[in-house]
């Protein structure tokens, strides 16, 4: 599947992403499903490196522990906005090599 560069998808995380994102985790609990599963829900996940995706399923799946039961999905969108964000350095080679250089 061939992905637009993140910047031309001007959608927000909006509840259906995450609601079918966080639906796979509860049904599944399983790292290897939520995976699969980021690509479908959440197309920029494509850019990050694999250690980062490997990150972001941790992060995701610790997040969802803690806020799912209490119905509070504000710091899971907030944590899917700032891994996008990395995703979009990653999609812009220029932005990254000049953020990842070392300062003069």
């Amino acid at each position: 599947m061939r992905v637009g560069h993140p910047e031309q998808d001007t959608t927000a995380i909006d509840s259906t992403s995450a609601s079918r994102l966080l639906d796979g985790l509860a049904r599944t609990g399983s790292t290897t499903a939520l995976r699969a599963a980021l690509s479908d829900a959440l197309p920029w996940v494509t850019y990050l490196p694999a250690e980062d995706v490997d990150l972001l399923v941790g992060e995701l799946m610790d997040a969802a522990r803690r806020t799912v039961p209490r119905d509070d999905l504000a710091p899971i969108a907030v944590l899917l906005t700032q891994w996008r964000h990395t995703a979009e350095v990653h999609a812009d080679p220029a932005l990254y090599t000049a953020l990842t250089q070392e300062a003069d």
